[in-house]
């Protein structure tokens, strides 16, 4: 699949493509699947690399980017950026597969001193206050689903996640303190933080 498509991820690239507009800077996007993000990160950012584990889903990013993109296939743990450091790092319903406070520490160490991380994450419903607002946000998730023309399976690797988002609250203020989390439509969760926040708010 090399077309364009919508769904509860790609509903938040908008969000990340204005990230990488304002930072016009060198992005990995950390399991980028079949490289949709990437092709619109491209544009808008000096480089763009992508890493991904799945043979399958890293040809077709492959055959979708040609050669706008430096794509490698291996997982975050593996992965090595030798010296180089990134602008902006990105995680799309990827950060889940992988040990939460392990891999944005990892994040955090590729990062330029003016260097941002953003996350459309998924978290497990593991409290009264997560089953309330996925039951609010039903409607809106059908309707939306319904005018856009949903893609549910792109034919990638999935796994359910199990930290609920306060958990995930937890675990993030240990790593990348004074970062913005918040609940999104579509069962995600949006995380942002910036390296230099830390020496605007000393």
């Amino acid at each position: 699949m090399t077309r364009d498509y919508w769904n509860h991820n790609t509903a938040y690239h908008p969000w990340l493509v204005d990230i990488a507009a304002r930072l016009r800077g060198d992005v990995l996007d950390v399991g980028c699947g079949d490289g949709l993000l990437l092709q619109r990160l491209a544009p808008v950012s000096r480089s763009v690399t992508g890493i991904e584990p799945d043979p399958t889903t890293i040809t077709r990013a492959e055959q979708r980017l040609a050669g706008t993109a430096t794509l490698i296939r291996t997982t975050f743990d593996d992965y090595d950026p030798g010296g180089q450091r990134f602008d902006l790092i990105t995680f799309v319903a990827s950060l889940h597969h992988m040990d939460l406070r392990a891999a944005l520490t990892k994040a955090r160490s590729m990062l330029r001193p003016t260097g941002e991380i953003a996350v459309v994450g998924l978290a497990a419903n593991n409290s009264v206050r997560d089953w309330l607002w996925a039951g609010a946000c039903l409607p809106v998730v059908r309707i939306a689903s319904r005018l856009h023309g949903e893609t549910r399976d792109i034919g990638v690797p999935v796994a359910e996640p199990t930290l609920g988002l306060d958990e995930i609250r937890r675990e993030v203020a240990g790593v990348l303190p004074g970062s913005q989390i918040r609940r999104g439509l579509y069962y995600r969760f949006l995380l942002h933080w910036g390296a230099g926040w830390l020496d605007s708010t000393a």
